[in-house]
């Protein structure tokens, strides 16, 4: 993987660049629209990549081995053409999911073992194998296995966590080193800071990720219930450490504002669930604050649904006809409101780029976090 910056902005951490995977480019900032199981949820491919303009999805492991199963996707040819995607896919190592099955799982020296949330069928997740399990599906970016702990952890429990997903990397990464790609790209790996919310944790974890030189890095375990000034203070503990020279991953990462401010501090690609699932029910984002299309006062306010938005949808639609079917229950709502929130995030870090570029990130956003905070 090649990466370039192409600016910097004054007086914050914020940069402009570009990656470049076998799949295409892709500008940074970036959001990436999560398609857990190789489908972000009530929104087609074509949408994806006409109206949203996405440059990078996601699919996740955990969700893909148990279904449709990687001998699936590998007599498909890998996920991108059986899902009919051709640009560029990151794979989360299904970590998060994991452990997020705190009732179903043990952790072991050896790796995770959990039960299917499907069957409750016994799996278990090496670093080895997640690697295997990720040539298979073939993405462009592939995640190191690691463990998340909660963001209100004691030190003893995150120190602990965070040795045991040191010894999972050094596992991991040598497993990758002697493997191949299966479809004929190139696959990078991404290793993942992890250390709660202790900056000394954090600064060895960071020290250790950026010693192994991967293509990029990422910053795992946050906004996963810390106070959301700690999560902005880990990413600038963080970012003084991993190198400059490679893009900057923040995981599951978060609300426009949270966007904004980890842009400033230096990270380059960002996921979330939120756009898709909020706007599955019905709450719209937008450069002039958040509508709950579920409030009466929508229900004849016949105006465009978002007279200033990204996405076609935005004109053709009035706010009254969108809560309409919100209310309702009506999937047409959904896709609507997801359609429009994708777009309003590639929208936002275009807009976060362009003002890097111009040198006055500084100026703008303050005025932006403002806006996209407020509630209509």
């Amino acid at each position: 993987m090649k990466f370039n910056i192409d600016a910097t902005s004054p007086g914050t951490n914020a940069r402009a660049g570009v990656f470049t995977t076998d799949h295409g480019a892709v500008a940074t900032p970036v959001f990436m629209p999560v398609g857990t199981v190789g489908s972000v949820k009530a929104v087609h491919q074509r949408e994806l990549r006409d109206d949203i303009k996405a440059r990078i999805i996601l699919g996740n492991t955990y969700h893909l081995y148990l279904r449709p199963g990687t001998d699936i996707i590998n007599k498909a040819g890998g996920l991108h053409k059986f899902i009919g995607w051709e640009k560029p896919i990151l794979t989360d190592s299904g970590g998060f999911q994991v452990f997020s099955l705190s009732s179903q799982r043990k952790l072991r020296e050896e790796g995770a073992l959990f039960r299917s949330h499907i069957d409750g069928s016994k799996h278990l997740f090496t670093p080895e194998n997640v690697v295997d399990i990720q040539r298979l599906i073939g993405s462009d970016i592939m995640m190191a296995l690691d463990e998340c702990p909660p963001g209100q952890s004691d030190y003893s429990y995150a120190s602990k966590s965070l040795d045991l997903t040191c010894r999972w990397l050094e596992r991991g990464w040598k497993h990758y080193k002697e493997t191949d790609p299966l479809y004929g790209h190139y696959q990078s790996y991404f290793p993942i800071v992890q250390g709660c919310v202790y900056p000394d944790l954090r600064r060895r974890s960071a020290e250790f990720v950026a010693s192994l030189g991967a293509d990029g890095n990422a910053i795992g375990g946050l906004a996963v219930g810390e106070p959301t000034e700690k999560m902005y203070e880990m990413i600038e503990v963080v970012n003084e450490i991993l190198p400059a020279d490679r893009p900057r991953y923040l995981m599951g990462v978060g609300t426009p504002a949270n966007i904004l401010e980890a842009i400033d501090r230096g990270v380059d690609m960002m996921d979330c669930v939120m756009p898709s699932r909020n706007g599955r029910n019905g709450m719209i984002f937008t450069r002039n604050g958040i509508m709950n299309m579920r409030n009466r006062k929508w229900a004849d306010d016949f105006s465009p649904l978002d007279s200033e938005g990204p996405a076609w949808v935005d004109e053709v639609y009035s706010r009254a006809y969108v809560r309409h079917l919100v209310t309702t229950g009506e999937i047409l709502g959904m896709q609507i409101c997801s359609i429009h929130n994708l777009a309003f995030y590639l929208w936002l870090v275009d807009e976060a780029r362009k003002h890097i570029i111009a040198g006055d990130f500084a100026q703008w956003k303050p005025s932006m976090v403002e806006c996209v905070t407020r509630r209509l």
